[in-house]
């Protein structure tokens, strides 16, 4: 009878040490983020295009989460990133070419929902079709971004280039 109560002293102790413990309470609501469509923040990057920081900071290490809008017919100059960068469609079509032609036939067009992974250093161009596209980056930070052609400028009418 005395193991038995003890045990369940034992037991019932662990269960009160854990639940005050801070890493077994339950979350509480400055842990979560939320950000209500109205209350986007967009930043004009040029050429039309308005880039959105949803969560973190790209500049600095941790996860970042950001939106970017591309209006009708205007994509990046190809570039590349320093790490590795997520990407879903949002709305609208998003057009990837996967090299430096920066040759709007050579892309694949990526309906809303779509999602594409861009390795760390993988050369690409990407943008909108005739209708715009909304798309949201999931990455690493600190983030960088090479353009390879600083000429051309970061954003415009994608030509053949090669």
């Amino acid at each position: 009878m005395l193991n038995k109560f003890f045990f369940t002293a034992c037991g019932l102790s662990l269960a009160a040490i854990l639940v005050a413990s801070p890493s077994f309470c339950a979350p509480s609501d400055k842990d979560f983020v939320i950000v209500e469509p109205e209350n986007i923040v967009w930043k004009d990057a040029g050429r039309g295009v308005k880039i959105a920081l949803i969560y973190g900071d790209p500049s600095k290490p941790g996860q970042y989460v950001i939106r970017a809008h591309f209006p009708p017919g205007v994509m990046s100059s190809p570039h590349f990133h320093g790490e590795d960068r997520h990407v879903t469609v949002i709305e609208g079509t998003w057009y990837a070419g996967r090299d430096d032609s920066w040759d709007p036939d050579a892309t694949a067009p990526l309906k809303a929902g779509s999602y594409m992974f861009h390795p760390a250093g993988g050369v690409h161009y990407d943008g909108a079709g005739a209708e715009g596209a909304t798309v949201q980056i999931i990455g690493m930070g600190p983030s960088k971004t090479t353009f390879l052609f600083p000429k051309e400028g970061d954003f415009g009418q994608p030509h053949k280039l090669n």
